[in-house]
Order: C-alpha cells, then sequence, then structure tokens
C-alpha cells in the first residue's frame, strides 16, 4: 500500500530536512547572524567563537597592486592608521547623499556625491553604502554557512523602523550583492519584541527603546498571544552612540586645547571616545589618551561629565518617545514594560533617563547587542516553514503618511502614518478641465498639508485618458505597501482601463531634519496648514468654476444680453481678484456670487439643449 507524506502549508514536505535561515541584525557598530538550533535561537559565532562582527570594511592593495578587504576586527584594529579606506558605521550613509551628513566635516573620509547615495573614495576606488554592506553581509552569510555545513535557504535582515524607502531599498540591495535571499525586511524594534516576547511569555503594553550606534528607534508594541502589532513607531535615523562618541571627543580636545588635523587624527580619538564611553560604563571616571599630529591627547573624563555632555542626546531621543506616547494616546503609566535595545542602552545614564520616564526599570534580561538577530532568527526560522506553531503575526505600520498632490498644491493622505503593513488602499480622482487626457501623479510622503512641505518620492503621467469634461473621468489610484515597506503606485481610468504605475524607489533617505521635523511640523503647524488647506481648496474651486463659466460663454454667450455680460464679467473679474488675496471668506463669497449670477443663465442652456435635443421630433418618438 503506498503512503502519502502529508505537510502542513509552508511546512517542508519532507519532516526530516530544514531549510537553513538565519537572521541578521546589519548594525552601525556591530552585525551579528543567528539561527534556531534545536528549538533555541542562537547567535552564530566565528571561528575564534565571538558573535560579534564589527561594521568595519577595510580595502587595500597587495604587492602586485590587486585588491584586498579585510573585514571585522582585522578592519576595526587599522582604523586608527588608515582611516580613509578603513570605513565604518556605513549604515549611517545608507540610502543619504553628502547634503544629509551634517557630521562629514568630523569624519576622516573623502566623500564623492554620486547619483543616488554618497560614496567613499578608497583605494580600491569609490565604495558606496551598499557594497561595503555587501561586504559584511556576505561575511555573515559565509559564517552561517559554514556553521551549517550548507547554502542558506534565505535570510531575515533587520532595520530601524524609521529607514524610508530608500534606506531600505539600499538594503536589501545590499544584500542582494551578497548572495542573500532576503525573506523579509524586518523592523528592528519588533524583532528585540519577537525575542522578548517568546523567551519571556510577556503579553500587554510593551516600549521598544532602541539606541543604536547610528539610529534612535523608540516603537510602542501590543503582545498577545503570538500577535506583535506595533501601535505607533517613531525616532531619528541620525541620532546614536556615534553621537556621543563626537560630543566626548570634541569636549577632550576642548579641555587639552588641541585639534584633530589630519584623517588619522579623526579617527584616533573617536576611538578612543568610544573606548572611554564603553569604560565609564562600569567605573566612575577614565583617561582619555591618544597620539595625534600635534602631540599627546591626555585628559581625564568622569562618568558626570559624560553624562553631561550626552544629556542633550538622551533628550532628544525622549522627546521622540513622547511623540510616539501622544500618536497613540498612551500615558506612560500605561505601558508594562520598557525593552533596551542596542549598545548604547548599556549607559546607565541612558538607562536612568528611561526609567524616570516610564516610572519603572527596563528590561535587560537578553543581551542588548544580541536581541535584534535573535528575534530575527525566529521569523526566519517561520518564513523557512521549519515551524510547526506556525508562523507570527507582525502588524509593523508605517511612520509618515503617503499620499499625493491634488490641485492647489495640495497633499491628499491616500495611507495614513501608523497604517499596519502590508497593505493596499486605494482613492478616486478626476479630470480638471474639458478634454483632458493625461493625468500627472505625484507621490508624497510627510504630514503637512502642502506638497511643498512633504518629501517627493515620485512622479509619473497617465496618459490615453478619453476626452471627457472636466469630472467625468474616474481614475482609481491605489497605493501598495509590501512586508518589506517598499511603495508601488498605480493609476487607472475606470471607463478605458488605460493605466501607469511606479515602485517607489527613492534615490536617497531623509535627512536629519526631516526625520525628526515632519511629524513634529505636522503638530505644530496643523492650524495654519488647516487655514492654509481651506483657502487653497477655496481658490480650486473658483478656479473650476471660472473654467466652467468661460466654456460656457463661449458656447452660448449669445444667450445673453449686454447688461448680463457686463454682470457676469464683473463677477468673474472680482473672483481674479479675491484669489491673489489671502481672505478665505470673501474668495468664497466671490465664488458664491458668481454661482448665483449664473443660474439664470444656466437655465437659458439647458432649455437651449433641451429644444435642440426635440427638434423635428414626434411625440411618439419620445
Amino acid at each position: 500500500m503506498a503512503l502519502l507524506q502529508i505537510s502542513e502549508p509552508g511546512q517542508t514536505p519532507d519532516p526530516h530536512q530544514r531549510r537553513i535561515a538565519v537572521g541578521i541584525d546589519l548594525g552601525t557598530t556591530h552585525s551579528l547572524v543567528a539561527s534556531v538550533r534545536n528549538g533555541i535561537a542562537e547567535c552564530l559565532p566565528d571561528e575564534q567563537g565571538r558573535v560579534i562582527l564589527p561594521s568595519a570594511v577595510r580595502y587595500l592593495l597587495d604587492d602586485r597592486g590587486n585588491t584586498r578587504r579585510q573585514i571585522g576586527f582585522e578592519a576595526l584594529s587599522a582604523q586608527a592608521e588608515d582611516p580613509v579606506n578603513t570605513v565604518v558605521s556605513v549604515k549611517r550613509f545608507m540610502g543619504r547623499r553628502l547634503a544629509d551628513l551634517p557630521d562629514a566635516g568630523k569624519l576622516p573620509y573623502d566623500f564623492e556625491d554620486q547619483p543616488g547615495m554618497v560614496a567613499v573614495r578608497t583605494v580600491a576606488g569609490a565604495k558606496s553604502p551598499v557594497e561595503v554592506s555587501a561586504e559584511i553581509l556576505a561575511s555573515l552569510r559565509q559564517r552561517a554557512e559554514d556553521t551549517f555545513n550548507d547554502d542558506l535557504f534565505g535570510a531575515v535582515i533587520t532595520v530601524p523602523a524609521y529607514f524610508d524607502d530608500a534606506q531600505r531599498q539600499a538594503t536589501k540591495d545590499a544584500a542582494q550583492m551578497a548572495g542573500l535571499n532576503v525573506l523579509r525586511l524586518l523592523n528592528e524594534p519588533t524583532a528585540a519584541a519577537i525575542a522578548y516576547g517568546l523567551d519571556n511569555s510577556a503579553e500587554g503594553l510593551y516600549a521598544i527603546y532602541d539606541l543604536g550606534g547610528g539610529t534612535f528607534d523608540i516603537s510602542l508594541l501590543r503582545l498577545s498571544q503570538g500577535v506583535f502589532e506595533v501601535v505607533a513607531t517613531g525616532g531619528d535615523s541620525a541620532l546614536g552612540g556615534d553621537d556621543i562618541d563626537h560630543a566626548l571627543a570634541d569636549a577632550a580636545l576642548s579641555d587639552a586645547r588641541m585639534q584633530a588635523v589630519t584623517p588619522q587624527d579623526k579617527r584616533a580619538v573617536l576611538v578612543a571616545a568610544r573606548r572611554v564611553k564603553e569604560k565609564l560604563s562600569t567605573d566612575g571616571s577614565a583617561h582619555l589618551s591618544c597620539a595625534l599630529s600635534g602631540g599627546m591627547l591626555s585628559v581625564s573624563i568622569t562618568r558626570e561629565r559624560l553624562n553631561e555632555l550626552a544629556k542633550p542626546l538622551i533628550d532628544k531621543s525622549l522627546a521622540s518617545v513622547r511623540r510616539v506616547l501622544r500618536d497613540a494616546k498612551i500615558k506612560p503609566d500605561e505601558v508594562q514594560g520598557v525593552v533596551m535595545v542596542g549598545g548604547s542602552t548599556r549607559m546607565p545614564a541612558v538607562r536612568d533617563a528611561v526609567g524616570v520616564f516610564f516610572g519603572k526599570t527596563p528590561l535587560t534580561d537578553l543581551n542588548p547587542d544580541e536581541v535584534v538577530a535573535l528575534g530575527a532568527a525566529i521569523q526566519a526560522n517561520q518564513l523557512a516553514g521549519n515551524n510547526a506553531q506556525g508562523e507570527l503575526l507582525l502588524l509593523d505600520v508605517l511612520p509618515l503618511s503617503l499620499g499625493l498632490e491634488t490641485m492647489g498644491g495640495l497633499a491628499e493622505r491616500i495611507i495614513p502614518r501608523n497604517t499596519p503593513i502590508p497593505c493596499a488602499l486605494a482613492q478616486d480622482f478626476t479630470t480638471f478641465k474639458d478634454g483632458q487626457t493625461a493625468l500627472a501623479v505625484h507621490v508624497v510622503q510627510g504630514e503637512r498639508e502642502q506638497v511643498e512641505h512633504c518629501r517627493s518620492l515620485a512622479r509619473f503621467e497617465l496618459r490615453g485618458i478619453p476626452p471627457m469634461v472636466a469630472g467625468a473621468a474616474r481614475i482609481r489610484v491605489t497605493f501598495q505597501v509590501d512586508a518589506d515597506g517598499l511603495l508601488s503606485v498605480s493609476a487607472r481610468e475606470q471607463m478605458s482601463g488605460v493605466e501607469a504605475s511606479v515602485v517607489i524607489k527613492p534615490s536617497y533617505g531623509l535627512s536629519d531634519d526631516q526625520v525628526a521635523g515632519m511629524l513634529r511640523e505636522g503638530f505644530t503647524t496643523a492650524a495654519a496648514d488647516m487655514k492654509d488647506r481651506a483657502l487653497r481648496e477655496a481658490r480650486v474651486d473658483a478656479e473650476r468654476l471660472l473654467e466652467a463659466t468661460r466654456t460656457a460663454l463661449a458656447a452660448d454667450g449669445d444667450l445673453l444680453t449686454p447688461e448680463q455680460r457686463t454682470e457676469i464679467d464683473r463677477l468673474m473679474a472680482e473672483i481674479g481678484q479675491r484669489c491673489d488675496r489671502g481672505e478665505l471668506e470673501v474668495l468664497e463669497a466671490a465664488t458664491k456670487a458668481l454661482a448665483n449670477g449664473t443660474e439664470a443663465f444656466a437655465a437659458e442652456r439647458m432649455n437651449r439643449g433641451i429644444r435642440q435635443a426635440l427638434a423635428g421630433r414626434q411625440i411618439d418618438q419620445i
């Protein structure tokens, strides 16, 4: 008798086979790879037993002039002597251009502003952040394949929740270059929640405070029976431990009345500052010393001094926390627990400030460096079909609203911020002028009412619309956001079926101020924005009425007496004058006056149309 082998949906058909899937935390300072082995998520070590891989790549030439690369600890040890060719903290450059890097002058690199994003000039040529990240990812892939002695099925790669479309796409491109099959891009706070939710059987409302080397994320999640719902998210993609290093380095140079002139100087003082910062997490004071071209830098730093330097940056992170709680309409004491993620949360000042803000001791049960990779590994194991318990339900959200430009320069939101993803939403639009055969679609991102205050993502045109009177066409614009947070937009004219679409792949990321400022501006300017929106909408209505009136006069102006025509011309001129002034009530009154003043004319046009339609026809034909 033949036996049928039955497998659950999403499971491998062979119960003895297992797809090798990993979770990768591609971090600013360190990167890790983890996998589920024997039912337990664990980080995979290298040959020396180290699970952490410094996110550092050094490019150099051998005796024959061939390019070589050093990755991880080997590269990190050379950053002081060869800072120009040793690229660290590359995650901060991902999807960004030179104008988006306010601290570029403090860094020891020779930047090149290429189309799309900034690159770093090295002896091996200009290297983009995507290429450097691919080197790190390839090293982690090799580590995993060596561990299992098998090829990888795929990987879940984590990204900051506040990474925009450009930064997410750049991360996927880097993974592709590294030979990885990306199962999903997973937000770092969600990955941490997965690890804590499963390890501690935690349920309730949790805040994930993630302060890494180069980015800060704050997410509010509701954990309940395997469902991880992101209630609200915020953060700053240009705030992290690196900024504390810079502040400490600047203070040390100022105290010693010295300057870091050469690239070697800049890197040496940053390395010394980071070493002292880490030492001060356990000690009350430490000595910062390093050799510079101008002499020996040697100063004593206390923990109190470090806390003083770090306070503005910690306060900046807590401002983002306040915004997220306000979005969710949640008070700090309603949060059941605060999960600390990222190496920078080891600082006592950070833990103390977060504890005071929420009124409870933060959770530090899991290693803050490893928790994100562990959560990604659990998710990767499920997406690969290895977990008989089924897949976790992850409900991530969009950090900023998505929409498009309408007449008058207004931003019409299609998908509001904090909408769970993946999602697809559509809205119908129409033409503004008679006979219009094309429509320009401008996709924007942000919280302001005016397009000029939002970020432009893409533009495309829908052509081939059948000529119709204004307002007759029905154009459906559909926004789709996949599980990785990447956006595609399509426009379709319903009657003719003509269609156009675009996949959003922006050329660079949000600037430092844009990321933190978009939501803040949305709140602080809400009243003024709504007033301005009402004025712009009134102008659009007025212009539409003017256009319709001009068309009617051209077709049937002979129905009017000279006096009637003069009066309508006067009312039209009155609207034209009011459109240029910022007086909403006056413009609305002028528009209403023209509408009322043309009612008799509209009735005469209708009577003429009826007479023409009935001319020469018998009663029985009607």
